[in-house]
């Protein structure tokens, strides 16, 4: 395919845009890097002209033959940098420039740069991998790190090495550290643009929002306070759409004459995106705006920026299984792109709604999408792909992989060894999540509007969390008594149209909760009992609804959506779903199984034959003629709980094996903790019979404990650390060895004739001596020295007190007694 002709005049419209941006300073270096090899990195700021003057610059140039694809992160941003190339080509789109994003496509056969979303790149590698007609790939604005980016680059750099040498490859980046990604694409050359920007004033608040503070109101008073004192267009950034929408009502009344309010955000209609990103045809603009206007977009007059330092991204919690979405702080990196959008057109300002010293506190960056996604998407891609070994600049976190391989396997989707199956070549093809793939593919083209409904925002505003209500306003908007989103609608109702197009023709007859079971298998609830509208799912986590919601009664619920709490999540949107139309769908997953487990609720160990559904029981019976082993393994989780309460000989015993521990000789760990991890295997032949808390109250475990020792450990433990001293008059006392030294206590009678002082495990041993009223009078570790010092100065002081008892002058050579003397 030739290159445009040097004297095309759109070659010459080219020329002259590209010599008013700092881009054009780096194109020699860029083009000299495809000349001499097929991969680079390009390095360019906001403002800088690579969006739209890289692809049509390096058409012109004759080096890549076939077309160029570049991707988007953003479906707005794909359609205005095609838009902008085919405007200054003097074309209309479609001819040399076209895009395609999800439910659109602008092409023909004479497109030679086609602007693609992500997941539309994935789409070609995965049916065509050797890009068939394809001469470059460009990766833009890859700093932001998006799952299918990252996906995207692996999957060219494997195609390029093993099918297509030729292959260009090409990534632009605004912040991004561009070394590990060169290295990435094995040392491919860095070329570096300076961005076009003016200077930019930031001012920061003088001191913290209050604890508390609504940032769309906030952000309406900062609005108010800044727009006399500056000119030009304003773009304020904010986390959310709802944020937004509850500041722009806000602004629409208060603002001064001849300012006008426009709405920034994905889900906005493309005519309303234009709206804001063009410039205001008089008087001054504000556009307040989600993180979607910080690259990529241009959006032209702002001379001011208010950043809240929010937003709001998709967080994965492998405990729970859940996505949900966060409001979080942003990254030092996101704050300077946000910065650089006052100096885009003259010297602007920049406001920030934080202190200087909480700027400190900010991420050096965002994280990647791999980091904090679901990734089961990404693993059926793998799956489909035939290796889970790619060159991925960030690793996909080993957990959050494993759960998103469990989803699929239970979906159908791959084998135990993760390799793609024929169902999962089919949810490949759905243009969804694996989950709703898996519900179109059974359920067929009348899943469709649940489909769309689950995987768009919600039409109705503050109503309960029942997803019947939202498939009847669906049908029709005045038949349910809320209030309706419709933009929201009009979104979901075009998506389920392109869903029923893709989705097989499968007339099953399931109603919608069985459809919406087959897209979450896991989470299926189950009303546990008592009062309160919580519930367990079948994939075990814990769920509640609130208390006045329409379904806190239903026993069964398929659960679509949760606020993602990670202990006990809130339920936002379920349906309600009969015991016959679950069983219906899962039959063979329902079984009998015999359990036996620890009630914490009961305090006792509970034998049951149950019918169960994953982690859900949906009938249970006594399991008379449960084994005793198995009862005995039970009710191990309830000494876990309960804790080892061991007797006061088990408690000496376990203190002299840590003596002799300590002493160096090899004896079995006795602590709590290592008794606690082994009880299956030291107290399960000895519980038997021990079922319930008060059981385990009068149980002994010092026979248990006994037999942890050998023969050897036995005899060892009684010649260095025996349980008893023999005294002199041939009496045994527990010997007390819960303290620093081991102890005894004793009448001082009862040591007369003992000329040396008793050791254990090498240690003298603590001797206190009472008075015949039982009362201490010496503590000593040194027998034989407490005779020579301190006993004349006890004996002149009990004689008096204790006639009765013999206090001879030398105890070593008297009996030993505990009996009075005789009366004459």
């Amino acid at each position: 395919m030739p290159s445009l002709p040097l004297d095309c005049p759109a070659r010459a419209m080219l020329q002259r845009d590209m010599q008013n941006l700092p881009i054009h300073d780096a194109l020699p270096a860029l083009l000299a890097a495809f000349q001499s090899g097929t991969r680079a990195v390009l390095q360019a700021p906001p403002g800088a002209g690579k969006t739209t003057v890289v692809p049509l610059a390096l058409l012109s140039s004759g080096l890549v033959t076939g077309r160029i694809l570049m991707l988007e992160p953003r479906r707005l941003a794909a359609r205005s940098a095609a838009e902008y190339m085919a405007s200054t080509l003097g074309e209309e789109i479609g001819a040399t420039v076209g895009y395609r994003i999800r439910g659109e496509s602008k092409t023909s056969k004479q497109t030679r740069v086609e602007v693609v979303t992500e997941g539309i790149l994935t789409r070609m590698l995965q049916s065509d991998p050797e890009l068939s007609g394809v001469g470059m790939v460009i990766f833009d604005e890859f700093h932001e790190r998006s799952l299918n980016a990252d996906l995207g680059l692996a999957l060219c750099l494997e195609i390029s090495e093993a099918l297509r040498d030729d292959l260009r490859l090409l990534v632009m980046s605004a912040t991004l550290d561009a070394a590990p990604v060169a290295a990435l694409m094995g040392g491919a050359p860095v070329v570096t643009s300076e961005g076009r920007s003016f200077p930019v004033e930031t001012r920061w608040l003088e001191k913290p929002l209050p604890k508390g503070a609504r940032i769309a109101e906030a952000m309406v008073e900062q609005i108010l306070s800044i727009l006399p004192e500056t000119n030009g267009g304003l773009l304020a950034f904010l986390p959310g759409e709802g944020e937004i929408r509850r500041a722009a009502a806000q602004l629409d009344a208060r603002v001064p004459e001849g300012v006008s309010v426009h709405m920034l955000f994905g889900a906005l209609p493309f005519k309303d995106q234009q709206a804001a990103i063009r410039p205001a045809k008089s008087g001054r603009k504000i556009v307040l705006a989600t993180s979607i206007a910080e690259t990529s977009l241009t959006i032209e007059d702002v001379r001011v920026v208010l950043d809240a330092g929010l937003a709001r991204r998709a967080r994965y919690d492998a405990g729970s299984g859940l996505s949900r979405l966060v409001t979080e702080k942003v990254s030092r990196a996101e704050a300077t792109q946000r910065q650089g959008r006052a100096g885009r057109v003259a010297t602007g300002t920049c406001y920030r709604l934080w202190t200087r010293g909480e700027e400190g506190a900010l991420p050096a960056f965002a994280p990647a999408e791999i980091e904090v996604a679901d990734l089961a998407p990404f693993a059926l891609e793998l799956a489909l792909w035939g290796s889970a070994d790619l060159p991925l600049l960030t690793a996909p976190p080993e957990g959050t992989l494993a759960e998103a391989q469990s989803l699929l396997l239970a979906l159908g989707a791959h084998d135990t060894e993760h390799r793609i199956t024929a169902h999962g070549r089919t949810l490949a093809a759905l243009p969804v999540h694996p989950r709703l793939g898996h519900m179109l593919a059974l359920a067929g083209k009348s899943a469709a509007p649940v489909a769309a409904l689950l995987s768009e925002r919600d039409i109705l505003k503050g109503a309960p969390a029942d997803l019947a209500l939202r498939l009847k306003a669906l049908e029709n908007p005045r038949a349910v008594p809320h209030q309706v989103n419709h933009a929201a609608l009009a979104q979901v109702r075009t998506e389920a149209k392109r869903l029923a197009r893709t989705a097989p023709d499968v007339p099953t007859g399931y109603s919608p909760a069985q459809m919406a079971a087959l897209a979450y298998p896991d989470r299926i609830a189950l009303r546990r009992t008592g009062d309160a509208p919580r519930f367990l799912t079948s994939g075990g986590k814990g769920t509640y609804l609130a208390d006045d919601d329409p379904l806190a009664a239903a026993r069964l619920l398929v659960v679509t959506d949760t606020d993602g709490h990670p202990r006990e999540a809130r339920i936002r949107a379920a349906l309600q779903i009969s015991e016959a139309e679950l069983r219906e769908v899962f039959a063979p997953d329902i079984t009998w199984q015999n359990s036996c487990h620890w009630s914490r609720r009961e305090r006792r160990v509970m034998a049951l034959e149950e019918e169960r559904f994953g982690q859900l029981a949906l009938q249970s019976r006594i399991w008379k003629d449960a084994p005793q082993e198995d009862t005995a393994r039970a009710m191990c989780g309830g000494i876990r709980e309960l804790g080892l309460k061991p007797s006061p000989a088990a408690e000496r015993l376990r203190a002299r094996v840590a003596l002799l521990t300590q002493a160096g000789h090899e004896m079995p760990d006795m602590s709590d903790t290592a008794l606690l991890e082994t009880l299956e295997v030291w107290l399960t032949p000895y519980i038997t019979g021990v079922k319930t808390d008060a059981q385990w109250k009068s149980f002994d475990i010092h026979s248990a404990l006994q037999a942890q020792l050998t023969y050897e450990q036995t005899q060892l433990l009684a010649q260095h650390a025996p349980a008893h001293f023999t005294t002199p008059l041939g009496r045994q006392i527990p010997i007390d060895y819960a303290g620093d030294d081991p102890e005894i206590s004793l009448r001082i009678q009862e040591m007369f004739g003992q000329r040396t002082h008793p050791q254990v495990a090498g240690k003298p041993l603590r001797v206190t001596l009472l008075s015949p009223a039982q009362r201490p009078v010496q503590t000593t570790m040194d027998i034989p020295a407490f005779w020579d010092t301190s006993y004349s100065d006890v004996r002149k002081d009990m004689r008096g007190r204790y006639p009765r008892h013999p206090w001879p002058e030398d105890p070593r050579e008297a009996d030993p007694t505990l009996r009075t003397k005789r009366r004459s």
